[in-house]
């Protein structure tokens, strides 16, 4: 809903105050999902310029942006090769770069670790924590709540489409007498379910 993809079914969702399903929402993120595809016979470079012109950049910002997250995500070996031929991870941090190419306000990232090698999760993680770091507002969806909890200044815990409790990692443990946000996840679950 948020990424302008899905119509809530009541309620409202917005980005930066601006209704989500808007253009002007979706020019203010990057949306980033595990399926998230490119472009088989394009290079990650060529990817770059396609959807930095889709967003109204001009070159020189394109490249500039392209040394930049090259630099950050270690993309420099892999701009000239077609998409095809990059790995599962390899493909990931390109996706990550062609979602925060424009520099958007707002990330959005749906369980973006799913499927990736430990080295391809710590770029990612590290990205996201650089970013967190300049002021970005980062959404982090995932399943692995170990990775949640080193990343996340809060979190909300989801079970069958319902918020259970939300707030900063260590206010979760704590309320729920827990040691890791996992635990307490189950033991909200099992008193919820009960």
């Amino acid at each position: 809903m948020l990424a302008g993809l899905l119509q809530p079914s009541r309620g409202r969702a917005s980005i930066t105050g601006i209704e989500a399903a808007s253009l002007a929402a979706r020019g203010r993120q990057g949306f980033l999902s595990g399926s998230t595809g490119l472009y088989a016979h394009l290079t990650p470079r060529e990817t770059f310029h396609y959807f930095g012109g889709i967003h109204g950049m001009s070159g020189v910002a394109i490249q500039r942006r392209i040394d930049t997250l090259s630099g950050w995500l270690g993309l420099s070996d892999l701009l000239d090769r077609r998409c095809e031929h990059l790995s599962t991870g390899e493909r990931q941090r390109v996706s990550l770069a062609q979602i925060a190419l424009h520099d958007p306000p707002v990330l959005i990232l749906d369980e973006p670790t799913q499927g990736l090698d430990v080295l391809a999760s710590r770029a990612l993680r590290d990205f996201v924590g650089q970013e967190r770091e300049r002021g970005k507002a980062v959404l982090f969806s995932t399943h692995y709540l170990a990775e949640a909890e080193l990343l996340c200044d809060r979190i909300g815990l989801l079970f069958h489409g319902r918020l259970l409790i939300e707030g900063p990692p260590s206010a979760i443990r704590a309320k729920c007498s827990a040691d890791t946000l996992e635990e307490a996840f189950l033991r909200i679950v099992d008193n919820t379910v009960a």
